[in-house]
């Protein structure tokens, strides 16, 4: 966006993840905080003289974890926000330290679409865009597979018709 004295002012990105990112976002923080929980809570079932001293850090362990799990995706998806227009492509990412990334299209050198197993599970995607950046590549998390699938072709097409090597 360009005021009247020719400077560059940027807004939000307009497009946010699909709201099936927040189980998304909850399932990674529940896995990533079970296992831990799980071999505290089994070494404490089988060596009871440490019982105490490893079921007292799992128990708080599980209570951030799952604290965790509750509020930060619902914080993410109010401050994730992604965007495409036929000049580029708009990544703003982060709650505390927020990124903003902008890729021109003249600089895509490829487009991927990613569907991990709990990504599958959940019917989303992931968009990276590689690009000449030494920054590396541009990631666009929590897209349902079709809106995906969309903005892969999309891009696609839209890079095809820049010009430029990308380099």
């Amino acid at each position: 966006m360009t005021t009247g004295e020719g400077t560059v002012r940027l807004r939000p990105p307009r497009n946010r993840p699909d709201r099936g990112a927040v189980g998304w976002w909850r399932a990674q923080w529940l896995l990533l905080t079970a296992a831990p929980v799980a071999v505290l809570g089994i070494l404490g079932a089988f060596i009871a003289p440490a019982r105490l001293w490893l079921w007292t850090p799992a128990a708080v362990l599980a209570v951030l974890g799952l604290s965790c799990a509750v509020l930060f995706p619902l914080w993410w998806f109010r401050t994730h926000r992604w965007e495409v227009t036929d000049e580029a492509v708009y990544v703003r990412t982060g709650v505390l330290l927020r990124e903003w990334r902008i890729a021109p299209m003249s600089r895509i050198q490829t487009v991927d679409t990613v569907r991990g197993p709990l990504e599958q599970l959940f019917g989303l995607a992931t968009v990276t865009v590689t690009t000449a950046s030494a920054k590396g590549a541009v990631r666009i998390e929590g897209l349902a597979h079709d809106t995906a699938a969309d903005l892969a072709e999309r891009l696609t097409r839209i890079t095809q018709d820049t010009p430029g090597d990308a380099t």
